[in-house]
């Protein structure tokens, strides 16, 4: 069991599907343990199997009491097209119990939700405060959050302002995890590369 939890370790970002097949023979040795629901739960969701990754993480909160899987879950409801199920995770009262980062996943979900049901302008509305809060102090998810931000005013039929944000998530994005350097067409070097400007002084 232990060897096909580290195997979904290695393999979830690179190979989910393996990772998720991993996950599953872990489950059969020792389907009582929270962490293995765990692993399978987002093995599963990285793979694209979304009810049954919904069945594990809602295992798993069972299990454990863990509610920090929420906004996984709530993503897995917009992934089986029910985005008011997502809006109804994020508006529980468990979520405050999240910290920060969770609590910006959620909202990231929600936003997302939003905008799967065609309403831009309240996701928009969603992630301002969280735009602004990246502003004013260095957080991880500042890039995410601006990218995300840029896409909801690009629907929302404002795009000088989505170009603004989506230059200040290409700029905060250093590993590339967003696209929004490649969305606005700029040169994003591959690992071990460097990018020399000859037309500067």
């Amino acid at each position: 069991m232990a060897r096909h939890l580290v195997m979904v370790a290695r393999l979830l970002d690179v190979d989910p599907v393996s990772a998720w097949e991993h996950a599953q023979a872990a489950r059969r040795r020792a389907g009582r343990l929270g962490v293995v629901r765990e692993a399978a739960g987002l093995a599963a969701y990285r793979a694209g199997h979304y009810d049954e990754a919904l069945r594990e993480l809602r295992t798993v909160r069972r299990l454990t009491g863990d509610q920090s899987l929420l906004p996984v879950m709530a993503d897995c409801e917009r992934g089986l097209g029910r985005p008011e199920r997502a809006l109804e995770l994020a508006a529980s009262s468990e979520v405050a119990a999240l910290d920060e980062e969770g609590q910006v996943e959620m909202r990231l979900v929600a936003a997302g939700a939003r905008m799967d049901m065609g309403n831009p302008a309240a996701a928009v509305v969603l992630l301002q405060p969280l735009a602004q809060r990246a502003q004013a102090r260095a957080v991880p998810w500042r890039a995410r959050v601006w990218s995300v931000l840029a896409d909801a005013l690009e629907a929302a039929g404002r795009p000088a302002e989505a170009r603004d944000w989506l230059e200040r998530a290409a700029d905060a994005d250093d590993a590339g995890e967003t696209g929004a350097a490649e969305r606005l067409g700029r040169v994003v070097p591959e690992p071990g590369e460097t990018i020399v400007d000859l037309l500067e002084d």
